[in-house]
């Protein structure tokens, strides 16, 4: 009878250990291991073994024991990953690739909520995918302090037309005020994209390729190659406080490319590059562009849209609150002659700002931007629900407002209201210029609509 009360103490004992807090199961494995149940005492050492196991673990990944002594902010939690616990310098110098893939490999391979800390410094990496999927993860962060750069040498590119690439996958965040530095301007001489249409493109800063949930806040890109961002295949992409930096006459800099996504916003950012602030092309639907300050650069754009077969229409965009500044374009919806069909509808541009623009608002069905292009038959991009509402300032072109839309499509329900463009120089008011189309206006309009 005695025993079988031993024995049923033993077992209640046992049973509780893992229900009283810290301190109290502590008091009780300082017992057992003084008594008689000497088999639970050993669990108790296997157990405080693993312990010390899994923290020689994190630290030869890089995980919160790695981070101790880092650059940047100290590590917290078993899933954050420091590029420098991976071996990487942050001297500019060496090629810190290798370190930043197994960084991303062992954040991607962790699970629930994952940081990946790239701390202050200069690295310079690349090309480099990081790819998922990362089935176990449930968020990735990736603080980014630091100053990444590409190769200058193009040779390290091979064929490749990209730097930076992340790939397939859901719940990435990146942030902080980290830069991506393409250094191109060694690249641009050899860009003959203006006079071939078969040229080989450079590569661009940052591509997002099938990601899912993606936010991207306070990022600087620099200098690209080619564009800057790029959203690719994308749904529910979020981009906000972006930075884009480039020459006026860096040729091919988009700021932002966005094609085949859905549910797409870009907010608060400042763009100044070589060609078009953000560019809209082909097989997009639900794009909002808000609170963004573009130029130079060549506005805001969608297309080119038409020049290869199978494309997608472009389907609700809303462009507002933007100002833009000394650039060649303002608003512009560009087009391919002798194009495919395809179609782009529902998009609307409101309260905007120009500042000394050249063709502020700008439908062009016949864009060609080589010396030439073969015109055999109109663009049958078929444009239709266009909308101009409050857009006011100064145009440095002659003609404000070109509506010049398809002989083939010609475009339907373009609506302008409140449209305030003066000459910059002051003097003759602008004019408009209007084909293969019946606008509809309302409110102020100036300059005067077309006849």
């Amino acid at each position: 009878m005695r025993n079988e009360v031993k024995i049923k103490v033993f077992l209640i004992c046992f049973i509780c250990l893992d229900f009283v807090n810290i301190e109290g199961r502590t008091r009780k494995e300082e017992h057992l291991i003084k008594g008689e149940e000497g088999i639970i005492s050993t669990l108790f050492k296997q157990q405080e073994g693993s312990v010390r196991t899994t923290e020689m673990q994190l630290k030869e990944k890089g995980g919160a024991a790695g981070c101790a002594g880092s650059s940047s902010k100290k590590c917290a939690g078993s899933n954050t990953f420091n590029v420098k616990s991976f071996g990487a310098h942050g001297d500019g110098r060496k090629d810190d690739s290798n370190a930043f893939q197994l960084a991303w490999e062992a954040a991607c391979g962790s699970k629930g909520d994952a940081n990946l800390v790239i701390p202050r410094g200069t690295y310079l990496i690349g090309p480099i995918t990081f790819s998922g999927p990362c089935d176990n993860v449930k968020s990735l962060t990736i603080h980014m302090q630091g100053l990444l750069k590409a190769p200058k040498d193009l040779r390290r590119f091979g064929a490749s037309t990209d730097w930076i690439v992340f790939g397939w996958v859901k719940g990435l965040t990146m942030t902080g005020n980290g830069t991506f530095d393409g250094q191109g301007a060694s690249s641009w001489p050899y860009n003959n994209c203006s006079t071939n249409k078969n040229c080989k493109l450079l590569p661009s800063n940052v591509k997002f390729v099938s990601m899912t949930k993606t936010r991207l806040r306070g990022i600087t890109s620099t200098d690209s190659k080619f564009f800057h961002i790029v959203v690719l295949d994308c749904n529910d992409f979020h981009g906000t406080g972006i930075k884009i930096k480039a020459p006026a006459n860096s040729p091919n800099t988009d700021g932002i490319h966005i094609e085949r996504s859905a549910s797409v916003s870009v907010s608060h950012s400042v763009i100044g590059t070589g060609d078009d602030c953000i560019s809209i092309g082909q097989g997009n639907s639900h794009i909002t562009i808000t609170g963004i300050s573009c130029g130079p650069g060549h506005g805001i754009s969608v297309g080119s849209l038409g020049r290869y077969p199978n494309e997608g229409d472009v389907k609700g965009l809303l462009v507002e609150d933007c100002t833009i500044s000394g650039t060649s374009n303002g608003i512009r919806i560009k087009t391919w002659a002798n194009s495919h069909p395809s179609a782009a509808s529902n998009m609307t541009f409101k309260d905007i700002v120009m500042d000394n623009v050249s063709n502020p608002i700008i439908i062009d069905q016949t864009y060609c931007p080589y010396s030439s292009c073969s015109s055999l038959v109109p663009s049958r991009v078929k444009l239709s629900d266009i909308f101009f509402q409050n857009i006011k300032g100064t145009s440095s072109s002659n003609v404000a407002v070109t509506l010049e839309c398809s002989e083939g499509a010609p475009c339907q329900n373009v609506n302008l209201e409140d449209v305030h463009l003066d000459l910059s120089g002051g003097g003759n008011v602008a004019k408009s210029l209007c084909q293969n189309v019946q606008a509809k206006y309302s409110g102020t309009q100036i300059p005067p609509p077309c006849e």
